[in-house]
Parts: structure tokens; sequence; C-alpha cells
């Protein structure tokens, strides 16, 4: 179960899930220097939209995808806060894949795994990328880049994953629904 799991933030302080029951979580990894960046923008303003109303976002940034998150955990947060004004809970740089990767990492995708790009314009780079590292990197459940989410319902299921190619419309309508 999700509440099973505990999380570090930037600090070093320990973060239990446990603590958020009946909260809606979103939980999404993320680099400053990616693409997607700008998705800090719509993630930080379902935030301040529907935090009050029972919404936690978990950020978790992973340098695991071109090496686009390399600062320390300060740097990361100063350039959020700087560039998207984010205020949601940032956690401590860790890997979401791998041998390193975060237990929470393995249970979601465990409960939720890889179902494909849709039809976003960068559908064919990064399918073409992840092929040439990994012949079979589309019937694996790993994270496969920056900015995936993770949505949790009130009761602690992994209801979706969208995949950073989903559009951001789509995510604030799965969490609307379960606030």
């Amino acid at each position: 179960m999700i509440y099973d799991y505990t999380l570090t933030d930037r600090k070093g302080a320990a973060v239990n899930l446990a603590d958020y029951k009946g909260k809606v979580l979103m939980i999404v990894n993320t680099a400053t220097g990616c693409g997607f960046t700008p998705h800090y923008a719509p993630i930080e303003q379902m935030y301040r939209d529907y935090h009050d109303k029972g919404l936690e976002i978990f950020d978790i940034p992973c340098n695991q995808f071109g090496g686009q998150a390399p600062g320390s955990d300060d740097e990361i947060h100063e350039f959020c806060t700087m560039h998207f004004n984010t205020t949601f809970p940032q956690m401590k740089k860790s890997d979401v894949n791998g041998e390193n990767e975060l237990p929470l990492y393995t249970y979601l995708k465990s409960q939720k795994g890889f179902e494909g790009f849709g039809d976003h314009e960068l559908k064919g780079i990064l399918e073409k990328l992840l092929g040439e590292a990994d012949p079979d990197w589309d019937k694996k459940a790993d994270i496969k880049w920056n900015f995936t989410k993770f949505i949790v319902d009130r009761e602690g299921n992994v209801v979706a994953r969208f995949e950073p190619t989903a559009p951001m419309a789509d995510v604030e309508a799965c969490v609307k629904a379960l606030l």
C-alpha cells in the first residue's frame, strides 16, 4: 500500500506517506533542464487550485534521463521557485529506475505500467532514443522520462499514470474527478 512508504525531503527529513491518508496524491519525477520542465507551471497551478481541497504533490527530482537535473537539491529548489514560483514540496533528488530506485517507485510501477506516449509530437523522438538504449523498452514498467506523473486516490489506490507526453489538462481532469 502507498502508505507504507517514506520519502526524504530536500532537507533530509522523513516524509511518511501515511500522514497523507485521505488526500489525492500526485507523485512526479522532475528535472530542471528538460523540454518538459515547463510542466512545473501547470503543476504549481493545480497545487494552488486544489491543495485546500485535498491535493498533495510530491516532486522528486531525478537525474536519470539525459542528466537533466544535475544540480544539488538546494539548486533545484532555487531554480523552481525562481522560474516557476513553486510552493509544493520537493523531495531529495532520487533514482526512479534501477538498483538504487526509491522503493516507492518500485511499488508505483507495479501498480501502473507504461501504456505508451499517445500522439504527442515528441513520441517518435522518445521512442527512437529509448529504443537505441533498450530494444524492449516499451515492454517494461520503468519510468521512461522526466515528468511522469502517478495519481493516487483518497483511499491510497494508484489510479493513473501519465507519461510526460500526456496533456496536462488530462492530468488535471483526473485530479479534479478524485477530489
